[in-house]
């Protein structure tokens, strides 16, 4: 047979660790170039892909490091658990298993920082605790930060990245679109700022509340964006849809998003825009 002509291949028997060691964790691989890259080299590249440009998803720790003045992030201490409404066996020991992974009690952090010396409240979603879903406490922490923003008369910012309401709480979560969309026409009406940052993917039930409904919505290149997914859209209505529909760069074009901000523009952007809203001159 073929197999037994195939030579083994022969470790020298000066080498006393014959195992080649390769580091667990420090590679990962590009989804659009297919590239294997040095964790690292992405990071310090503000999560972006260097070989293509292709965007990674960011930790909360990380965004507010790229977004927020050095020192000046506090975090709203609000102390709301997480309930498991419908008695689901294994959502609590989720969730157990996420914190410890991803070092965030929920999908979400609010609190008050400074953009290049402008007082804001900011509020970022996280893809990597339930691909950001929204439950009550996501819904209860961003309704708060609106409140606040309301009450100190501070610009809002709310950096978006979620699958949608959270199946696990049921009906619960999808409250939390009617909550969040409340808060936020007292923010209206009291004539303050809000900018929605659209990144990938933003879908569901935050798509159809909190996330459309900034003075001025902002998206990063290539980002997806909707309400349900392309195949449920085309067996629904029965029709061919549009090449790259829920894209960042077909949306703008149609209207849906009013700019798409590469990441490392973002902070000044929003800088920009928090400035001539207060009718300054950037």
């Amino acid at each position: 047979m073929i197999v037994d002509k195939i030579k083994k291949r022969q470790i020298p028997n000066n080498n006393k660790n014959p195992r080649i060691d390769i580091p667990v964790g420090k590679w990962v691989k590009c989804e659009n170039c297919k590239e294997i890259l040095y964790k690292e080299t992405v990071r310090s590249n503000l999560n972006i892909c260097p070989n293509c440009g292709h965007y990674f998803r960011m930790h909360i720790n990380k965004r507010l490091e790229l977004m927020i003045d050095k020192d000046t992030y506090k975090k709203f201490d609000l102390n709301i658990e997480t309930t498991n409404p419908l008695e689901l066996e294994d959502y609590p020991k989720k969730l157990k298993a996420l914190r410890e992974k991803t070092g965030l009690q929920e999908a979400v952090a609010c609190g008050t920082g400074k953009i290049k010396g402008e007082d804001v409240v900011i509020c970022i979603m996280d893809s990597g605790f339930l691909m950001g879903s929204m439950g009550v406490v996501v819904g209860e922490k961003i309704t708060y930060a609106i409140e606040y923003a309301v009450e100190r008369r501070l610009p809002l910012i709310i950096f978006s990245v979620s699958g949608g309401a959270r199946m696990q709480e049921g009906i619960i979560s999808l409250m939390q679109m009617a909550k969040t969309t409340a808060a936020l026409t007292k923010l209206d009406e009291a004539g303050l700022l809000y900018i929605s940052v659209l990144t990938d993917p933003t879908y569901g039930g935050v798509t159809a509340s909190f996330a459309s409904l900034g003075d001025i919505v902002l998206a990063e290149p290539h980002a997806m964006i909707g309400f349900a997914g392309q195949r449920v859209i085309k067996q629904t209505i029965g029709e061919e849809l549009p090449e790259g529909f829920q894209t960042a760069e077909f949306l703008l074009e149609h209207g849906f998003i009013d700019k798409i901000v590469e990441r490392k523009d973002l902070k000044d952007t929003i800088h920009n825009l928090i400035v001539l809203h207060k009718g300054g001159r950037n």
